[in-house]
């Protein structure tokens, strides 16, 4: 049993453990009834009674009170002086249902008696060997027996327990993440439709603006101006345009002055529906008013609903934790979702709305823009310069042929400058424009002449004149109607009102996602928003408990979560738990402990990685040397010199004399069981005056002659292990707080999950001390969900092997269970003097063997362990593996008393 493990807070289906020793210090009712309450899961009912040989007889109303529940397993441990002879128990001890092991304090000199009987209780309190001895005891004449042990303890060094401990409760915690730092997560569906902006599949063809509505009017007038716009834009931009007068009546202008009013009359009829249902919480009565301006919502879709908001944060929550991420950046993640997913209301998309339709916008679209053609003034002038002087080659007649070619190419700019489409056509609205009639006037004159004298010169036939100038009038005219298309074209894309028919689908666009993202969902965005911020802050604080909590620092029971009340409620005021109620405190259990490193620590290492002798030095060739060796001082012990009962005979080994719960080892500032001499001696008077001050102090005891320890380094898996214990009970804790989280997400959580998280890395603690971690958690109390995180933390059949998490191997303990039964291998818990009260028949004894499954599964293999024999006790959890024979007594040691007898006594 470890020194955690008191009868307050006995492990789970171990005996509890009571001393009768020092009854008379406080009511013994008291140390009955306590241990009568103590939970006992699955209904079993074992005890481990400490008491002295002298006063079982005294003692007998206790032991009857131990089954006045029910049924009751008692095994008493007696104590017996030096001096005795004889021991007296009543029936009341007497198998099948109760059995005496009668032992004698001061055996060894140099070790204490509660040195002895710490490692002892240790073992019988495990509930496979208890039984195991409960019935060979029933096997032993008298049911009463001295025990003969042989005892090999597996363990870390202080320094791999501490370093061990710090690793997972960083890996459990993490570091800080700044605030958005976190990367954009893959989250389940009904938390991706809140944050891509898309509008769900059902939703797909619903009309969010009916057509006769304000909203949907206003984008069909639009629509219409720039159709109007557009098409008057075609009819005048062709030869047609330029050349007839059919788009004489065409007003381009006047279109894209109507396409401004109806895109700002767009712009004021959204604006005012966004500002109309504005808030971050639209209520009903907003349907109303959005279905008055147009606005047509629908109901929720049955792709996301309210109810289904939580359970898709919880299986994101164990998704992030069950990937391996530590606390903290499982709630920076949450934070940043949380943010997301707030909704902010409709008047925050007025922003993205002017930036589509707003004033600036409108002013581009109404801006006059000068109508250019004709391309550059030089080119121009060379062009028709050039015709003109193909036309005037006609010999005469070139003289009036060429400058007449110049006079078509000026009059045709000067037409496109008179229709161009930037002047409406009653004259009141004119962006300007130019054409270059002058330079093509001007290079045509110069031109025909030119080409007059050529022709003079040259003398072509009459035939080839006429064919030069229908070639030049027709380039000319094509030139012309190509200047006046580019013309009108390069305006139209300068004014560009279609860019109005983009902004009206953008505008439709962002009133659909409004629709969709802050009034529908408004009221699911709110409660994921605050159901993901309540985790977050939730993990925070775990954390933060966890931080507190503190590796390697043991903290009086209750203060941490008395810390943790006064904070939360000085920063909240309020509380959720799992059903909206705040739980009683319970003390916390010391968490930080460190033990004298081993200097065989470093010999054996890890089973994998490290070297170690298989065997140690210590076993020798035939066990024996070994044995009578192990009280040497290199090996250490982690008992304590505070278990001794000093000067008072009346101390008790359980501690404090008015604590009913005593503990077999030593009082309460001494429940470190290993000792430290860096740690503070603080008493209960020091922690009543300073309710922070640590318990414990410093021990330096030798160990028994029949106990062995051996210290690892810790083996490759012992983090990872430790990490997945946390981790899991960290999800069972966040399992009781979601339907808090569903019923009030913005209510603060309660204290009683820091006080949840501290007993989670309490017990955790414990088990890291008891086994190395090597026994699984304690199942959760209640129904869990069978879909729900329990796969994080491997079964027991699955866990790693003891060697693979404390680094020393197994094969001591497996030859010393095949060594036989020689009771040489056993140290007797008497003295010489007592030998002679033992019977001396070798098949009286009844033998049993114990060892943790923990060491024979996984990477240790089944080699070592063949040839084991069938009698084995394989144990679920513990450190300890041995030998614990029961030797009887003679038959005319042991008295029974009836009970008229011990109420004379």
């Amino acid at each position: 049993m470890s020194p955690r493990v008191l009868p307050e807070r006995p492990l789970p289906g171990h005996a509890v453990c009571l001393d009768l020793r020092t009854v008379a210090a406080h009511d013994p009712d008291d140390t009955v009834r306590a241990a009568l309450d103590a939970q006992r899961p699955g209904g079993e009912r074992r005890f481990l009674v400490l008491d002295t040989a002298d006063r079982l007889v005294a003692h007998q109303r206790l032991y009857e009170r131990l089954s006045s529940y029910g049924p009751a397993r008692v095994v008493c441990l007696a104590v017996g002086e030096r001096n005795e002879r004889t021991v007296r128990r009543t029936l009341t001890l007497r198998p099948p249902a109760a059995g005496v092991l009668w032992l004698f304090d001061g055996v060894e000199d140099d070790v204490p008696g509660d040195a002895v009987l710490r490692p002892l209780v240790d073992v019988l309190a495990t509930p496979e060997v208890f039984d195991a001895v409960l019935r060979a005891l029933g096997e032993v004449v008298h049911g009463v027996a001295v025990p003969a042990v042989r005892v090999l303890e597996h363990d870390l060094t202080d320094e791999a327990r501490e370093r061990a401990w710090r690793q997972a409760v960083e890996g459990l915690v993490g570091q800080e993440v700044p605030v958005g730092a976190s990367a954009a997560e893959r989250v389940p569906g009904a938390l991706a439709l809140l944050l891509d902006e898309g509008v769900p599949r059902s939703l797909a063809g619903h009309q969010w603006l009916p057509p006769g509505g304000m909203t949907g009017a206003a984008l069909a007038a639009c629509e219409e101006a720039v159709a109007v716009a557009a098409d008057g834009h075609q009819r005048v931009r062709g030869a047609a345009g330029l050349l007839t007068r059919a788009g004489a009546d065409v007003d381009l202008p006047g279109d894209i002055e109507r396409v401004v009013r109806e895109l700002g009359r767009v712009r004021a009829v959204v604006a005012d529906a966004f500002g109309a249902a504005g808030g971050s919480r639209p209520t009903v009565e907003h349907r109303a008013v959005l279905r008055d301006r147009g606005v047509e919502l629908p109901e929720m879709p049955r792709e996301i609903t309210r109810a289904g908001i939580v359970p898709a944060l919880r299986d994101h929550t164990h998704e992030l934790i069950g990937r391996g991420l530590p606390l903290r950046s499982v709630a920076a993640r949450l934070s940043a979702l949380s943010a997301r997913t707030a909704p902010v209301g409709s008047t925050a998309r007025l922003t993205r709305l002017d930036a589509l339709c707003g004033p600036e916008r409108l002013r581009r679209l109404d801006g006059r823009y000068a109508f250019t053609a004709g391309g550059p003034r030089p080119a121009a002038f060379a062009v028709t310069g050039l015709l003109a002087l193909l036309a005037g080659v006609w010999p005469v007649l070139g003289w009036v042929l060429g400058p007449a070619v110049g006079v078509v190419a000026a009059g045709l700019a000067r037409l496109a400058l008179r229709r161009r489409p930037n002047r409406s056509p009653d004259g009141r609205t004119d962006g300007g424009g130019s054409t270059g009639a002058a330079p093509r006037l001007l290079g045509g004159l110069l031109g025909g002449l030119a080409g007059a004298g050529l022709g003079l010169f040259l003398g072509p036939p009459p035939w080839a004149g006429a064919l030069a100038l229908a070639v030049s009038l027709t380039a000319v005219v094509l030139l012309a109607l190509r200047d006046w298309t580019r013309g009108v074209d390069d305006w139209w894309a300068r004014a560009d009102p279609e860019e109005a028919w983009r902004v009206l689908g953008e505008v439709r666009n962002l009133v659909v996602t409004t629709a969709v993202h802050d009034w529908l969902f408004a009221e699911v965005r709110h409660h994921c928003s605050a159901g993901a911020g309540a985790v977050s802050r939730l993990l925070g604080d775990l954390a933060d408990t966890a931080d507190a909590h503190g590796p390697g620092t043991a903290v009086p029971p209750g203060a941490r979560f008395r810390a943790a009340a006064r904070s939360r409620e000085d920063r909240d005021g309020g509380e959720w738990g799992e059903r909206g109620e705040s739980l009683p405190p319970r003390s916390a259990r010391s968490s930080g402990t460190s033990r004298p490193r081993d200097p065989h620590g470093d010999t054996y290492g890890n089973a994998y990685g490290g070297p170690y002798d298989p065997h140690g030095d210590s076993f020798g060739d035939a066990f024996g040397d070994s044995f009578g060796d192990m009280e040497d001082d290199r090996y250490g012990d982690p008992y304590g010199d505070t278990y001794g009962n000093g000067d008072d005979p009346h101390r008790s080994p359980y501690g404090d004399r008015n604590d009913p719960y005593g503990s077999p080892y030593g009082d309460r500032e001494d429940r470190d069981p290993y000792g430290s001499s860096g740690r503070s001696t603080a008493t209960p008077e020091s922690f009543a005056r300073d309710p922070e001050a640590p318990y414990g102090g410093p021990s330096a005891l030798p160990a028994p002659a029949w106990l062995e320890r051996r210290h690892g380094d810790g083996g490759p898996l012992l983090v990872d292990t430790l990490v997945g214990d946390l981790v899991a009970g960290t999800l069972l804790i966040l399992d009781r707080c979601w339907a808090g989280v569903e019923r009030d997400p913005g209510a603060p959580a309660s204290p009683v999950h820091e006080q949840r998280l501290t007993e989670l890395l309490d017990d955790a603690r414990l088990r890291l001390e008891r086994d190395v971690a090597a026994s699984p958690p304690p199942r959760p109390d209640g129904p869990r969900d069978p879909e729900g995180p329990t796969g994080l933390t491997a079964a027991p059949a699955d866990r790693p092997d003891a060697a693979r998490l404390s680094g020393v191997a197994p094969d001591a303990v497996a030859r010393l269970l095949l060594a036989g039964d020689d009771p040489g291998l056993t140290v007797t818990l008497c003295g010489p003097e007592h030998l002679r009260l033992l019977s001396h028949d070798p098949l009286a004894a009844r033998q049993v063997r114990f060892v943790p499954e923990a060491m024979r599964r996984g990477a240790a293999g089944d080699d070592i362990w063949r040839g084991t024999p069938e009698d084995v006790v394989w144990t679920d959890a513990g450190r300890h593996a041995g030998i614990l024979r029961l030797v009887p007594l003679r038959a005319d040691v042991v008295h029974t008393v009836r009970a008229e007898e011990a109420e004379d006594q």
